[in-house]
């Protein structure tokens, strides 16, 4: 039999945190059941996480064959590098990044995310952040994982095991499986008291087998305990770490990533129903939402942009579907402006810069590209308005609500109507 060849090793950025420091991840494989392990999500009061995360590299840069050819292993040795510098728990802006996370996506509704938060020794303090993944290491773990088949989240000091708090089976039994091989206790919950906002529930709500580690000492990394609990969970791939999985969102199958983004994202709120099945592209996979069409791109894998929006709003500022004086596209005055965007001249106000930062901001809607005005939305009704690169805005008087605009549903209609292939109909 021939011999295993080393699985292959980087080093790559995730992003920036709060105060701009970098956020590493350190890869050993490229098999098709992605494990992530994240270490100091609790800063300066769980450095021992960190070291154990930097022993944890070196181990594996040393013995890169220990990573089995299905799996792509990947370390991430702080999340929160800002308080790991501060020597708090929180990050830079005193929020708990471990309460912060969309925990409202799951059926069980005693985890939802909340501003109010039990934290370490059962503290309860206003440190769940503004809103759901408000903060940016929130958003870049989320987009690290969306790919993710399981993920191991390090913390101290309890000397216990346990798994995502609503049933997920592959996380209870990656929870026992570590907890065996690494001599801790094993528990269905955090027994202390009620985690909202915790990313092991986020990602289980997402089908990621998630599990929480407690050190049991708040100095020690307990490396070698640690190590023969990750190398159990690499030794059971298939039974551990299940692939994404597709899924039917009214009778209409998305590709598992393309929903995953979907559901993480906002769902029918946000992007509509499918409208019709996946189709390939040349880098990929983009499949249509009423409200949008997303767009699967696998060679941008391991960053935040695996899954985007397509710039359905630039193709509707081209056609001027919406009519209106041009004067709004010319750049705006900056000066009363609340966030304003110099590489397109304008700026976002009120119910729509709300709107815009809670359901993703840049990454999902794109920059604005015009102000707010007055125009005939696709019901027939006159709103004002507002132009995105990824989408349009709508702001509904009656009840004070934004909802995106049906881009994708009107992309089909005028794809449709340009298509060379509909012959003319002779009567």
């Amino acid at each position: 039999m021939p011999a295993q060849a080393a699985a292959p090793v980087r080093e790559l950025t995730v992003g920036l945190s709060g105060q701009g420091r970098p956020i590493i991840a350190n890869q050993f494989g490229d098999g098709p059941h992605k494990l992530v392990v994240v270490s100091n999500t609790h800063g300066g009061p769980e450095q021992n996480t960190y070291w154990l995360a930097l022993q944890l590299i070196e181990h594996f840069r040393a013995n890169p064959k220990q990573v089995p050819p299905s799996i792509r292993l990947y370390i991430i040795p702080t999340l929160n590098p800002d308080g790991l510098a501060l020597n708090t728990r929180f990050d830079a802006s005193g929020v708990d990044l471990n309460r912060n996370m969309n925990t409202n996506l799951d059926a069980c509704p005693e985890n939802d995310w909340s501003i109010t938060v039990n934290g370490a020794r059962g503290i309860v303090s206003d440190t769940g952040g503004s809103f759901p993944e408000s903060q940016i290491e929130s958003q870049l773990i989320r987009d690290f994982l969306l790919d993710a088949s399981g993920a191991i989240f390090l913390h101290s000091n309890a000397g216990l095991v346990f798994p995502a708090l609503c049933d997920h089976a592959p996380s209870i039994q990656m929870a026992q499986v570590y907890a065996e091989a690494a001599g801790y206790l094993y528990n269905r919950f955090w027994p202390n008291y009620l985690i909202t906002g915790g990313m092991h529930d986020w990602a289980a709500s997402l089908g990621i087998a998630a599990i929480t580690p407690e050190l049991l000492t708040a100095g020690d990394s307990e490396f070698a305990q640690n190590l023969a609990g990750i190398q159990a969970v690499l030794a059971q791939p298939e039974a551990l770490l299940p692939l994404p999985e597709d899924q039917v969102v009214g009778d209409i199958v998305v590709p598992a990533l393309i929903w995953r983004y979907w559901r993480a994202h906002g769902g029918e709120a946000v992007f509509g129903l499918p409208l019709q099945p996946a189709q390939p592209t040349t880098t990929g996979l983009a499949q249509t939402f009423t409200r949008a069409r997303l767009e699967l791109q696998p060679d941008l894998a391991d960053t935040s942009f695996l899954i985007q929006p397509a710039m359905l709003g630039v193709a509707n500022v081209q056609a001027r579907s919406y009519g209106g004086d041009d004067t709004v596209f010319m750049p705006a005055d900056s000066s009363t402006a609340p966030l304003f965007f110099a590489s397109t001249g304008h700026s976002l106000r009120e119910a729509f810069l709300n709107y815009w930062q809670r359901h993703g901001g840049l990454k999902v809607f794109g920059y604005p590209l015009s102000e707010e005005f007055t125009a005939t939305t696709a019901d027939g009704q006159r709103r004002i308005v507002q132009y995105f690169e990824r989408a349009v805005f709508a702001y509904y008087l009656d009840d004070g609500s934004v909802r995106p605009e049906p881009l994708g549903w009107q992309s089909l209609l005028r794809e449709g109507v340009d298509a060379h292939w509909l012959a003319p109909q002779v009567r």
